[in-house]
């Protein structure tokens, strides 16, 4: 996976690749598996011993390009995270012809 980011000027680029590559995580993780069920007025999900997470074996390779930059330095907490369902749902609807509406993504 390939992650741009226009952040300003980068402070500290290493944080800045790990803050994109977590983001990254977190909202892959999302996006193919963050369902919160309901049973009988219940939430079915308690804590992450049955609330699927992105395993380690699913997280793909992620290279960061921090985009020079004269600007001043921004946030790089956000940024990551957001991008990620919207293409990844773009990428399986290319693959599939059907486009995705839903989270957790289910191509059928």
């Amino acid at each position: 996976m390939t992650c741009a980011i226009d952040c300003g000027i980068a402070v500290n680029p290493l944080t800045i690749a790990a803050q994109m590559e977590s983001g990254i995580a977190f909202g892959l993780g999302a996006a193919l598996h963050g369902a919160i069920t309901f049973k009988d007025g219940q939430v079915q999900q308690s804590n992450f011993d049955d609330y699927p997470v992105l395993k380690l074996p699913e997280m793909p390779a992620v290279d960061v390009h921090i985009v020079p930059s004269t600007e001043r330095p921004g946030g790089v907490g956000e940024p990551g995270t957001p991008p990620i369902a919207p293409a990844v749902a773009n990428a399986l609807a290319v693959l599939t012809g059907k486009p995705l509406r839903e989270l957790p993504l289910r191509p059928a």
